[in-house]
């Protein structure tokens, strides 16, 4: 029986009191969009999951902490022949992802309300096509930066589950966080892609503007969109 990981886990997992309708979305639709056995509880012999018949055999992408879930279903929207996991331990943002998903009515989504790290545990190698990390928690304090999801901690696994190929998409509009991303992820398997600064200044051609986004406008700072490959 593999042995579980001490992981630290320094996020919100709740905020602020659900409304009824986003407490029926987590009691009602939740369990249907499991991707299956995550959690070390659920899945202590971390038993590999089979995106091929989750989505059957559609390519599979994957949103690292998905916020409100705007980036997520967009993408599914848009995107009908790829599915796509999204992880997130917050769980008022687990609710709004729930509600979109019943608006827009799409079904090629999975949804873990939990640490992507145990989702690494359960995925194949290189089963996924595509990888995004959209506005991720900046943890600005120095003493903090090893939290942050560009480290070796999280890099190691997601270069292990990514296809070869694979585009690997990071969105922040935190300085330091940019510095640390582009010295950080090509140390692990991961080519930058970038050939001019319009690259990395211009959103990509199929990107929806999230509320983090909109929040960094508002306030001043400059996003960045930063493309890699997995190599």
């Amino acid at each position: 029986m593999p042995t579980r990981p001490r992981r630290n886990f320094y996020g919100r997992l709740k905020g602020h009191n659900l409304k009824q309708s986003q407490k029926d979305y987590l009691d009602e639709d939740l369990s249907a969009l499991s991707p299956g056995p995550v959690d070390w509880e659920a899945n202590p012999s971390r038993t590999m999951l089979d995106p091929d018949a989750m989505f059957g055999g559609k390519p599979a992408w994957l949103e690292v902490g998905f916020g409100g879930g705007e980036h997520m279903v967009h993408q599914a929207a848009t995107n009908p022949d790829v599915g796509i996991i999204g992880c997130e331990p917050y769980i008022n943002g687990v609710a709004m992802l729930l509600g979109k998903i019943r608006r827009a009515g799409v079904e090629n989504v999975k949804v873990h309300p939990g640490d992507v790290r145990d989702m690494f545990d359960v995925l194949p190698a290189e089963s996924i096509s595509k990888a995004f990390l959209l506005y991720p928690d900046p943890w600005p304090k120095t003493r903090h930066h090893r939290r942050r999801f560009v480290t070796e901690e999280h890099l190691v696994p997601l270069h292990g589950v990514l296809k070869p190929g694979a585009i690997f998409r990071v969105a922040t509009d935190i300085e330091d966080y940019v510095r640390q991303t582009l010295e950080e992820v090509p140390r692990y398997g991961f080519e930058w892609l970038a050939e001019r600064p319009e690259d990395w200044r211009k959103p990509w051609d199929d990107w929806i503007s999230t509320r983090y986004e909109q929040k960094a406008l508002r306030e001043g700072r400059v996003p960045h969109y930063l493309t890699f490959r997995r190599i």
